[in-house]
């Protein structure tokens, strides 16, 4: 077996050399010579002018419609929903490299890989065993009669593998021993607990409908169940397993996915029950978390397969929180976000059952409006609009909210709507929008706090302890990585005189990885340095920053580390009078007094750049 973790840097490095990304990429993309780029329409995004740039000499990719970039893996893995070793193995299997990197004889597995086999076969088991109990046995009666109360009829049930485990505390336990099946190790699989009191061991799940859950091979690693009698929880997941990361694992993305990736859109549900439902309503392309938030790696594992997400949550208070939590860690992978609002804080499962499929899939999945237009919609809860000075906050919150949309076109349409409702000035709600987008060039301004729900907040809230700063020292950043990436000896210059402040998070990321890569002794290579990374935004980023195409020159070295620095000073400055003034206020005159000499003593130092 392949120890993907373990892909020797040679590996990579001889794939990426044995493969010109312009025939790759060639191969998916009809490009044309232009200058010393070559452009197409972009694959990964629908586009009627090109946008998307292939660049030879840097071995790299980039669109400037979609924001995906990278080298040639990068490519692979985008185009094919491969991850970073299946798409290295893939390459390399195609330039003829040998597949060396092993870390046992496959005759002999690892005593973990003989653990995960194991529990495989028991999870197997196990589903089987639950799934004829509830189609075969009068314990399932109640069962039955609970799932067809809930509109699931057989096919359903045999779609989706549904079971029931009694409400005896050893039927698994007795038919796993009869296996050979070991009691600590099924206990370490999440299938059997351990008597805390008189020892010895019993079913985890009992009086339960039972869900199994699959990882993206169709394996067996996991259930939930759904309990019928009085009690709690009333839905109860396996535990953490070497089997089962909850928090890497959706719920019914094995079967979904063919669907997801023809449509390149995913609908994210928050119940198991829902995504059954939402399949036989036709919804083929739905998912759920574990019953936890969602998650950075949910977000990657489904950017392999989509570019736009549906969230289709429970349209009560909770549901509505989790959908308007979920979409900024959405967007900033990648994502186009819609969202579903349902009515009467009913869940999908009630909709469905209550007014038919037809509907649900017009009103809420065709239906599901922009994520802006959601953020709207929640953002009204947070102020009272009964109140003049809550509408007028409701205004300016609104406002921040549009001026950060990319599009001029949904900015525009987007402020004509508030204008028409508040009755205010259109070219007001403009100048608003334009001054918060030159402040908010960062974009890191705040969002409501999680509970804040009326005007008494608002009244209280404060300008942003770190404002954003203007444009000049995020281009002076971009310049210096773009150089960096050329030449070593300037990535070694900037590291002396800036080492980590870099104001922009992802640039002091690709700053720290650039000195890493420099001291293990590489030479500049885009292509290379990319492959480093391991991070689809970063990879972006960095990706972007390469075609930045301006000459080196020794004074616009030392104009940008000026820029830069004196950004930092001012960042400083800023932190430094809140605190005068917080102290001022308190009446420490004396910590008051102190920091005005380091304001001064930072005011001086800042005109000597």
């Amino acid at each position: 077996m392949l120890s993907y973790g373990m892909i020797p840097q040679s590996v990579i490095d001889e794939v990426l050399q044995r493969h010109d990304i312009a025939e790759t990429v060639g191969k998916y993309v009809h490009l044309t010579k232009n200058g010393k780029y070559l452009k197409g329409l972009c694959p990964f995004h629908s586009e009627k002018s090109p946008s998307f740039t292939v660049t030879p000499e840097k071995q790299i990719f980039h669109c400037y419609g979609c924001g995906k970039g990278g080298n040639v893996i990068k490519f692979v893995m985008e185009m094919e929903g491969e991850s970073f070793p299946e798409a290295v193995k893939a390459l390399a299997e195609d330039a003829g490299i040998p597949i060396t990197w092993t870390t046992v004889n496959p005759e002999e597995p690892s005593a973990f890989q003989k653990e995960k086999k194991v529990l495989h076969e028991a999870h197997e088991y196990s589903s089987k065993l639950y799934h004829y109990l509830l189609l075969n046995t009068e314990a399932a009666k109640t069962a039955k009669e609970y799932l067809t109360g809930r509109g699931f009829n057989d096919a359903l049930i045999e779609e989706f593998g549904l079971g029931y485990a009694p409400a005896r505390w050893d039927t698994l336990t007795l038919a796993l021993e009869r296996k050979g099946y070991s009691p600590e190790e099924m206990e370490a699989g999440g299938l059997l607990s351990r008597r805390q009191e008189t020892g010895g061991y019993v079913d985890r799940f009992r009086d339960r409908i039972m869900f199994p859950i699959h990882d993206a091979s169709g394996n067996i690693i996991a259930f939930a169940g759904r309990l019928l009698s009085d009690g709690q929880p009333k839905y109860l997941n396996s535990p953490e397993t070497p089997l089962f990361n909850k928090s890497k694992t959706l719920y019914r993305l094995h079967e979904a996915r063919s669907a997801i990736r023809r449509a390149r859109q995913v609908v994210l549900f928050e119940g198991y029950v829902d995504v059954i439902k939402a399949w036989s309503a036709g919804v083929h392309n739905g998912v759920a978390t574990m019953g936890t938030a969602l998650t950075g790696e949910h977000a990657a594992l489904l950017k392999r397969f989509a570019d736009e997400v549906i969230l289709c949550y429970d349209g009560d208070n909770a549901g509505q929180a989790a959908a308007h939590k979920s979409i900024p860690l959405l967007e900033e992978a990648g994502f186009r976000v819609r969202v579903s609002v349902l009515p009467n804080r009913m869940d999908p499962d009630e909709y469905i059952s209550a007014h038919g499929s037809e509907p649900f899939v017009r009103e809420f999945i065709e239906g599901a409006v922009s994520a802006v237009k959601f953020q709207l919609i929640y953002l009204r809860k947070s102020h009272i609009l009964l109140e003049e000075d809550g509408r007028i906050r409701y205004l300016r919150d609104a406002v921040r909210i549009v001026a950060r949309r990319d599009s001029p076109t949904e900015r525009e349409l987007l402020l004509k709507e508030l204008a028409q409702e508040f009755g205010v000035s259109l070219d007001t709600l403009k100048q608003e929008s334009l001054e918060y987008r030159q402040q908010e060039k960062l974009g890191n301004a705040g969002d409501i706090p999680a509970g804040s729900w009326n005007n008494v907040w608002n009244e209280k809230r404060s300008a942003p302890k770190n404002p954003p700063l203007g444009a000049a020292h995020v281009n002076a950043e971009r310049q210096l990585l773009s150089w960096m990436m050329q030449d070593k000896e300037t990535a070694l210059l900037v590291e002396q005189r800036l080492g980590d402040r870099f104001h922009v998070e992802d640039h002091a990321a690709l700053a720290a990885y650039l000195y890493a890569f420099y001291a293990r002794n590489n030479d500049p290579d885009v292509g290379r340095f990319v492959a480093v990374l391991q991070d689809d935004r970063l990879e972006r980023t960095a990706s972007s920053i390469a075609l930045i195409d301006i000459p080196f020159g020794e004074r616009e070295l030392e104009d940008c580390i000026r820029t830069i620095g004196r950004a930092s000073i001012a960042r400083e400055v800023e932190r430094l009078t809140e605190e005068l003034n917080r102290a001022q206020r308190a009446g420490d005159f004396a910590r008051a007094t102190q920091m005005g000499i380091e304001i001064i003593a930072l005011e001086k130092q800042r005109k000597q750049y």
